[in-house]
């Protein structure tokens, strides 16, 4: 059975009604929040009852460093923010020492340092995913990406994301590419906004989306961005066949898995300029290509918003508007890790992951 949502929870542990709604067939994982959090322990048992319910949800977290990091306290390393290792890449230094490009590889093997710190953290609490990197590039002008990029040049972007994704992989944990094809370049935050980009696809596949095609063979999963190109698609490109199947899938050859970013969004429930229900926002992107969606809403109603999906796409499922895709499960099993998490204490005694810890500074 394909589990494409992906939804959240209001506390610190599960309620009765949280165990109900992730027990649904169709529910195949959880998206956790700095409100969830309270401690490791706490966040240990909270992950503990969430695979009790069932073993192969797949729980994720927004933990990419600077400023999103849902996790800041009681032993978890701060991460600084992506655009650092860009400034490191820049800086040759000085001296007898210096070599050029010395700043490039010293950038790449901070980067890779800093991603496996953060896997091997978020997994010695049993955490199986963190949506990052953000592959957007910084032109300067976007308040909601900013420093959470790594630079402007999309081929520095490239090597420093890929950097990242090797820690990761070597702390069992894959990766997500962020926001495809491209979120940099407007100003608009797609989270209060609908994002409008006017530029031309060659633009775009020229500048912003170049670094998917470059780590088309290592990225795990994508998320597309809540923006609409204009001289693309009048949909925004989570909703969009011309995005997810002409563009990355056909001509960029990505296989890996698709999420949708936050449904409770300003611009992800808007189509042609009418506002669509929690339901109709779900089919849209999962008609459009992704293979899972999330619904994060940050009020204390959240529940009923879920309550809303899952009934609709129940109803959807009956009626024959959406069918399951197998392709579609595989790849959301895929993104499970394969290896025990390492419990915290043995990982702080562990030579890489002090010698990852002196990279970082």
């Amino acid at each position: 059975m394909h589990a494409p949502l992906i939804i959240d929870i209001a506390g610190k542990a599960l309620t009765d009604a949280d165990r109900a709604r992730l027990s649904h067939p169709l529910v195949g994982g959880i998206i956790l929040f700095a409100r969830n959090w309270d401690n490791r322990s706490a966040l240990v048992q909270l992950c503990a009852q969430i695979k009790a319910v069932k073993p192969d949800l797949l729980i994720c977290v927004d933990h990419e460093g600077g400023r999103v990091q849902r996790f800041r306290t009681d032993g978890f390393t701060h991460i600084p923010p992506m655009r650092h290792f860009g400034q490191m890449w820049m800086d040759d230094g000085q001296g007898s020492q210096h070599r050029p490009g010395s700043g490039a590889m010293r950038a790449m093997n901070a980067a890779t340092a800093a991603g496996f710190v953060l896997g091997a953290e978020l997994r010695a609490c049993a955490v199986d995913f963190s949506f990052t990197p953000v592959l957007d590039l910084d032109y300067g002008e976007s308040s909601v990406i900013g420093d959470r990029s790594f630079h402007r040049d999309p081929r520095v972007v490239a090597m420093l994301a890929k950097s990242l994704m090797h820690g990761l992989l070597q702390a069992g944990m894959g990766n997500c590419g962020k926001h495809f094809p491209g979120h940099g370049f407007v100003k608009a935050d797609s989270h209060v906004d609908i994002p409008v980009d006017s530029r031309s696809l060659s633009a775009i596949l020229a500048e912003d989306a170049a670094p998917y095609p470059w780590l088309s063979s290592v990225l795990t999963a994508v998320m597309p961005a809540h923006v609409i190109y204009t001289k693309v698609d009048k949909r925004p490109a989570g909703f969009s066949e011309k995005w997810l199947k002409d563009v990355l899938r056909t001509r960029l050859r990505y296989d890996g898995a698709i999420f949708s970013d936050d449904l409770s969004m300003e611009g992800a429930r808007r189509i042609n300029c009418e506002v669509i229900s929690y339901t109709e926002a779900a089919l849209a992107a999962l008609s459009a290509g992704c293979d899972m969606v999330l619904l994060c809403n940050q009020s204390l109603g959240l529940g009923a918003h879920v309550d809303e999906l899952l009934d609709g796409m129940d109803e959807a499922l009956r009626s024959g508007r959406w069918q399951p895709d197998e392709d579609s499960e595989s790849r959301r099993l895929a993104l499970l890790p394969e290896t025990v998490p390492q419990p915290w204490d043995e990982l702080m005694r562990q030579p890489a992951y002090q010698d990852a810890l002196d990279l970082l500074g």
